[in-house]
């Protein structure tokens, strides 16, 4: 394959002084290559050591992520408040790097197709400014540096506007977030003071007296804690200036905490199951009655079997009227439970779109493979790291205590890293992020509980140390672990140490690899297709619907679905399958991140986990 990109601050001359066909012994004594010098070459940051005593949860100062500054609406100013240029630039940051936070390069997203099926035909917007957006809201888009949707908001954003329930599934860092967000929120302004419970003005609010329940006009449950403070940071960018009060949930943090931050008020909420749940129960603190809109994301991850009581509990528990709430499920993948729970809940004039294959991965990322068995993987790690130095890195390893050993290990090879699972305490998780996000700790090691909650700008190097297996993960966790690179256009690199414990994920790996014409190693090519199988790939577990489940369309068959290019301007025929491929087995699909309160139990009480990926 021609490389025909380098990712900003990855010396390419690197990467290529390593090709496949050496053995793991002459890669590491084949030396640096030639030009190679500390002169020109980014170096990693003096190594830091975090003191966790002032992380316990019984000091008064510890600051959590449900605690970031929201914009605080005042009744007298209206439906829209006045600009707060102190908060302004902690939500948005500086505004000569934020054009930076939207991507490089959108050629290769441009040309992935959109497929979209449903009974009502959807015509994509082409800038923010033609999507009909509330103005407050484009103003936020714009300091938020988004100059035109990705191909998933393009669809998205006029369906939710018009009142559809949506399914929108698209490669990870494709934008989904905002897909919902901003389409909900623009909906809401002008509207919300007529739909929003009254609340107490936050300038004169005092503790004991002026506490309300919570009554949220939008809900958006999520698997993880790190991805339910990552949406509701998203949202308080997108609330600022209007009346929506955001809040987040989630477990590890004390419950009288998050009353506390309940009682205020609350127009949008975003929180992990096992906190929803316990909350739920408590009608005096939460209540879903004036709910309007419910958002479930990372779909597939919700829809384990053994946590289909507590998301029955958050879908019917909240008194709402029939009908008034309008629904939509985001996510990379999509199995039959979510397509089942589609059937169940979303209107029969849903909308469906998908970028590209679901559960495929985008071209922006450049996959490599490397075979290493469990004795070379540290010295192949360290070689890595000196190659690709000085920029933000994700490891993943497949059980606690091998994040904790490779933590210890690199720390004392002098190397600024960080680690993250669900034994961790919520306060421990928290300052992992923090020193991430900061560049402090630009190395962080994670277990896959983490995969579906990083979204840190300039990623640029994701190492699989272990790859996920078909029992826990498969394929689709794969798709979510090297996303946290080459995200909204950026281009990225991923590393996976290849095993012969490894060999049942070789043969769907290769195929991947082949999806986006990466390089496929030599100990690889034993599993490409031969033939038509090789020019048309097809994947066991491809996550479309059936090809007679049309979703419940009403009012017949539905229109024939279309493959439309993300302009807008080229719509063509499918092959009466809108989701393509064919649905196979069942490998793979079961996906579990998450642990303690992640896998809807833990801290935040309510119900049972499902089985722990940390636990391999």
């Amino acid at each position: 394959m021609a490389d025909t990109w380098t990712p900003a601050g990855v010396d390419d001359t690197k990467t290529k002084s390593t090709p496949q066909t050496m053995t793991n012994a002459e890669r590491l004594s084949a030396g640096p290559p030639a030009g190679d010098g500390p002169a020109t070459e980014p170096k990693w940051t003096e190594p830091q050591s975090i003191d966790y005593t002032a992380m316990s949860s019984e000091n008064p100062n510890q600051v959590w992520g449900s605690d970031a500054r929201v914009y605080d609406w005042k009744d007298e100013f209206g439906d829209v408040g006045p600009k707060y240029p102190e908060l302004e630039l902690e939500l948005f940051g500086e505004p000569s790097t934020r054009k930076e936070q939207t991507g490089l390069d959108f050629s290769r997203i441009e040309s992935i197709e959109v497929q979209q099926e449903g009974p009502v035909k959807i015509d994509p917007v082409r800038t923010f400014r033609d999507a009909g957006l509330h103005p407050v809201m484009l103003e936020n888009v714009e300091l938020c540096g988004y100059d035109n949707p990705t191909p998933i908001q393009k669809f998205t954003i006029p369906s939710i506007l018009q009142g559809h329930d949506v399914i929108g599934i698209a490669q990870t860092g494709s934008g989904k977030t905002a897909a919902y967000l901003i389409p909900i929120l623009s909906r809401l302004m002008g509207k919300a003071k007529k739909l929003a419970a009254p609340r107490p003005n936050p300038l004169t609010f005092q503790e004991g007296l002026d506490e309300v329940t919570a009554e949220p006009l939008v809900l958006i449950v999520v698997p993880t804690r790190e991805l339910a403070v990552q949406i509701f940071n998203e949202a308080r960018k997108f609330c600022y200036r209007t009346m929506l009060r955001p809040c987040v949930v989630y477990g590890g943090v004390p419950v009288r905490q998050q009353i506390s931050l309940l009682n205020k008020g609350c127009d949008v909420l975003i929180g992990t199951p096992g906190r929803l749940v316990d909350f739920i129960q408590r009608p005096r603190v939460l209540t879903l009655k004036r709910l309007r809109h419910m958002i479930i994301d990372e779909a597939d991850e919700m829809l384990q079997q053994d946590w289909g009581e507590e998301l029955e509990v958050i879908l019917t528990g909240g008194e709402q009227d029939e009908g008034n709430v309008k629904f939509g499920l985001f996510s990379a993948t999509f199995p039959k439970g979510a397509r089942d729970l589609a059937k169940e809940y979303l209107s029969a004039s849903h909308v469906r779109f998908r970028v590209g294959r679901a559960g495929s991965t985008t071209g922006n990322i450049k996959q490599m493979v490397m075979q290493a068995e469990r004795h070379e993987k540290r010295d192949l790690l360290i070689r890595l790291l000196e190659e690709m130095s000085g920029i933000r890195t994700i490891i993943f390893a497949n059980g606690r205590q091998e994040v904790d050993n490779l933590d210890d290990f690199l720390f004392n090879m002098g190397l600024p890293v960080t680690s993250i699972h669900s034994d961790r305490t919520q306060q421990e998780r928290e300052a992992a992020m923090r020193n991430f996000r900061s560049g402090n700790a630009p190395i962080l090691i994670a277990t896959g509980v983490t995969a579906r909650g990083i979204d840190v700008r300039n990623v640029m190097h994701v190492i699989n140390y272990d790859l996920p297996s078909m029992d826990y993960g498969g394929i689709e966790e794969y798709t979510h672990r090297i996303g946290r690179t080459g995200r909204i256009g950026h281009r990225g690199v991923a590393t996976s140490f290849f095993s012969e414990r490894d060999e049942p994920l070789g043969s769907v790996l290769t195929r991947t690899l082949l999806e986006t014409d990466q390089e496929i190693p030599e100990f690889l090519q034993q599993y490409v297709p031969d033939g038509e199988a090789g020019e048309k790939l097809k994947f066991e577990a491809d996550s479309d619907f059936d090809e007679n489940d049309i979703g419940g369309a009403a009012g017949g068959d539905p229109w024939a679905p279309e493959t439309t290019a993300n302009s807008g301007d080229a719509r063509g025929t499918g092959d009466g399958n809108a989701w393509g491929g064919d649905v196979g087995g069942s490998s793979g699909e079961a996906v579990n991140s998450g642990g303690g309160d992640d896998a809807w139990g833990g801290g935040g009480g309510g119900g049972g986990g499902g089985p722990s990926a940390d636990s391999w």
